[in-house]
């Protein structure tokens, strides 16, 4: 009988160990996990902003063109090559913030192509944001995710969380 108990007694301080250095491993695993998701999100944020810096270093060059095709006549009035140089300058102003002028649908389009995975609305708002995109109200996650369950492009996996729809997107591509 002893001999039962003491061999119960040493599996069950086996077991014990085995679960402290899984639990241990756990931790450290969840720790890099954390470490490598603030590496990503900081590669992401330097990603976003040398796009930005190419936009305006385009846009710098596209107003200096666009400022060559303005010209004055006798009595100072001033005239342009191309008919449609106040759109287009504002188009490249507006060009410098990533979402504007588009609908949420849209936008959130665009973040989860990107992306590639589905995205709580939290982080489609946060992402919406960082891109320019104002979002007003007291509740701007769940404005974000109202629209996209409205929108048939958009497929809801979880709560919040949304993809695209491959069948919806497929069906507009023909």
């Amino acid at each position: 009988m002893e001999d039962q108990n003491d061999e119960l007694k040493d599996i069950s301080d086996g077991l014990e160990q085995r679960i402290s250095v899984y639990e241990r491993k756990l931790k450290d695993l969840q720790k890099k996990r954390e470490q490598v998701g603030e590496e990503i999100s900081t590669v992401e944020k330097y990603l976003e902003l040398a796009k930005t810096l190419y936009r305006v270093e385009a846009d710098k060059a596209k107003l200096a063109s666009l400022s060559n095709q303005i010209f004055s006549d006798k009595e100072g009035h001033l005239y342009s090559a191309d008919t449609d140089v106040t759109s287009k300058s504002r188009e490249i102003l507006l060009g410098r913030s990533k979402y504007v002028g588009m609908s949420v649908p849209d936008a959130v389009y665009m973040v989860l192509k990107e992306a590639g995975r589905p995205l709580h609305a939290k982080e489609l708002f946060q992402r919406l944001k960082e891109g320019g995109m104002p979002i007003r109200g007291k509740t701007p996650v769940t404005s974000v995710a109202t629209s996209l369950k409205r929108d048939s492009r958009f497929r809801k996996v979880g709560p919040n969380t949304f993809e695209v729809n491959q069948e919806s997107s497929l069906t507009k591509a023909v």
